[in-house]
């Protein structure tokens, strides 16, 4: 590890991640792994078992939890079984969430809304309340939520425009609320980045030549670099911010 004077001993830790079990989140899992930490996979598909093999591949333990975000009582039950079967909970990394439906906004419905809202902003809410007094326990603590761009607007994804502002809004307001007692809260903002909630809704031409600067969307793994820098020890000094990982500037 760099020479950081106010890094805390790496440690073999253990994260939580939300959603963990494909795309972003799977990605983010493997990426942690590799940093020597045992993981909790927590998310309502089942191939989230297929991902613990993959991390015990990597030497570190693993456990499955399905886990349905938007339940407040099963994202306090996830992370006490974390602490229960491995000891402690020291990361949180929050990728759970669904794009809704693209329409125009006077086609949205009150349900569409509703569903977005409870797993991308109560689930966030609910996970970071129920892990933060964990981390506060042992005086040291990371948090990263995926946010999105989208946050600025988006014209046929009001829920989900609305959903990833909310979620920034929680990152800007706990990145200041315990960074004193060691617990840092931040987010990542991909652009588009190549898994099942981007490639199924572009041409195979289009996202051959996407226009974006770079002239491509990014690989999911590209992303988990940003997230597992900020749910580490060499992250000493960034809280409350949301990182930029969109291939280009804004």
């Amino acid at each position: 590890m760099p020479n950081l004077r106010f890094a805390a001993p790496k440690e073999r830790r253990v994260a939580v991640v939300t959603g963990g079990a494909r795309g972003l989140g799977r990605a983010c899992v493997l990426r942690i792994a590799e940093e020597g930490r045992d993981i909790v996979i927590a998310d309502v598909l089942d191939i989230g078992r297929d991902v613990v093999r993959e991390v015990e591949a990597l030497g570190q333990k693993a456990i499955f939890v399905p886990t349905d975000v938007t339940d407040e009582s099963a994202v306090r039950a996830l992370m006490e079984k974390t602490v229960t079967t491995l000891g402690r909970l020291d990361i949180l990394v929050c990728c759970a969430g669904i794009l809704g439906r693209e329409l125009p906004f006077l086609e949205q419905t009150s349900e569409l809304f509703d569903r977005v809202m409870k797993i991308n902003v109560y689930g966030v809410f609910y996970a970071h309340q129920a892990a933060i007094p964990y981390m506060l326990e042992r005086g040291w603590g990371r948090c990263v939520t995926i946010t999105s761009g989208a946050r600025f607007g988006s014209p046929n994804q009001v829920p989900y425009s609305i959903s990833k502002g909310a979620v920034a809004s929680i990152i800007a307001s706990l990145g200041n609320a315990y960074s004193k007692q060691g617990v840092f809260v931040n987010g990542v903002e991909p652009g588009r980045a190549l898994t099942q909630m981007v490639i199924p809704r572009f041409s195979a031409e289009h996202i051959a030549n996407p226009p974006v600067p770079l002239g491509r969307y990014s690989d999911p793994e590209e992303v988990a670099e940003v997230v597992e820098m900020l749910a580490s020890e060499r992250n000493t000094y960034t809280t409350g911010s949301v990182w930029s990982v969109k291939g280009a500037t804004g």
